[in-house]
């Protein structure tokens, strides 16, 4: 009898960390997504240059890549569950920051603290949901990834709606950061209780206990030659789809309303077309690797991402550029997830230090290519600047022969 009972609460502790970790991922995803659709109207208020505002956009990935690798031993100390709703929490609390900044530089402050706050909460909530799925012995960490894509365009869509609306970015935002503080705080007591060491050790290839991946970072490497070449390869096919992803939270709507004159209403559109057509692609992606292989639909979705992007900029008209936008999205969707799996399986380094170093220097693609569009659209336009997404595209088409599976492979 006290088994059974033992069973049963177990049972419930994973199901209510599930409900947690969807929270959470939901929460996520929605929420800088509200901030996307009035980048056009700070851009305005701040008389920013498209140049200042790519170098903001861009203070949002270096505090990511600044601060990323430090969530290990955060999470290490105090639990994945706590990290997460701290910098959730925190996150939250930024938001207000960004969409009322009196000034660039203010601006960029925002833009900084909220990659720092994304950076550690994307890595709690995956470490906390990867010891859910563990307790549930089977595979539902892809569900989590696909909700905050639901939520992305859900916060989009409000974005839109309350832009077009009139509503003043200030009650807005400040309305989404009471319902996210809300609901981080409700799910707080729902995640699984205890330290990461609680949850038995992964083998080579799946995901690890919270700190042994910073660990190993620290430790020296002896790695194949091959390996090193594979890992810069599958981190550069990373870099890329970060920045076809990227291009219309930080660009559409700024594309829509200054080179296509697209009503207000409209210009967060791009935005919300890439989300959803880039979870479409998540939710079907798996069932259409197995059947066609990585490196086919790796090389298929960058080449309709670039055909999409390159769509959006040769028409002249903002449903054209919404459908174009669109897919792009559906052809980036299975691009990171595909790459990251890949980078799990690099000869010679464990799974999730292989997941963790591609990742990270993924980050170097979210970084520099904002600015790189603003700096060209400021000398010749913003249309010329964004056909550096297209080129991203069709570069990921080029190194998705890196996704190959590698025969032997061992950590």
């Amino acid at each position: 009898m006290a088994v059974g009972n033992a069973v049963r609460r177990a049972d419930t502790e994973a199901r209510r960390g599930r409900l947690a970790v969807v929270v959470l991922f939901l929460a996520n995803g929605f929420a800088y997504a509200n901030i996307v659709p009035w980048l056009p109207v700070i851009k305005s208020q701040l008389e920013l240059s498209n140049t200042q505002l790519g170098l903001g956009i861009g203070a949002m990935p270096l505090g990511a890549l600044v601060t990323g690798m430090l969530a290990g031993p955060l999470i290490a100390r105090f639990g994945s569950g706590r990290v997460a709703v701290g910098s959730g929490l925190v996150l939250a609390c930024v938001l207000p920051l960004v969409a009322t900044a009196p000034a660039w530089w203010v601006f960029a402050l925002g833009m900084f603290c909220l990659g720092w706050m994304d950076a550690w909460m994307d890595s709690a909530m995956n470490a906390h949901g990867l010891r859910v799925q563990r307790r549930y012995g089977r595979t539902i960490i892809n569900s989590f990834h696909g909700l905050w894509s639901v939520a992305a365009v859900a916060g989009g869509t409000v974005g839109t709606s309350m832009a077009g609306w009139g509503v003043p970015i200030a009650a807005h935002i400040a309305v989404v950061t009471a319902v996210l503080l809300a609901g981080v705080l409700a799910i707080s007591r729902l995640l699984l209780p205890g330290a990461e060491i609680d949850e038995p050790a992964e083998p080579a290839g799946s995901a690890e206990a919270a700190g042994g991946t910073a660990a190993r970072v620290r430790g020296r490497l002896r790695v194949p030659g091959r390996s090193i070449g594979l890992l810069l390869v599958v981190s550069v096919l990373l870099m890329m789809a970060g920045a076809v992803e990227d291009s219309a939270a930080s660009w559409g709507a700024v594309f829509m309303r200054d080179e296509l004159a697209a009503p207000l209403f409209l210009v967060g559109l791009p935005f919300v077309a890439c989300q959803g057509m880039m979870t479409l692609g998540r939710l079907t992606g798996d069932r259409i690797t197995d059947r066609f292989g990585a490196v086919a639909v790796a090389r298929t979705g960058g080449l309709l991402s670039a055909a999409g992007m390159a769509l959006a900029l040769l028409t002249s008209e903002p449903v054209g550029a919404i459908v174009g936008f669109g897919l792009m999205g559906l052809g980036v969707a299975t691009l990171f997830p595909l790459a990251l799996a890949a980078a799990g399986e690099i000869p010679g380094l464990g799974g999730g230090h292989g997941v963790a170093l591609a990742a990270w220097l993924a980050r170097m693609g979210f970084l520099g290519v904002p600015p790189l569009i603003g700096v060209i659209a400021d000398t010749v336009s913003l249309t010329a600047g964004l056909w550096v997404i297209p080129a991203a595209g069709v570069l990921a088409a080029v190194l998705a022969s890196g996704l190959r599976p590698s025969r032997g492979a061992g950590a």
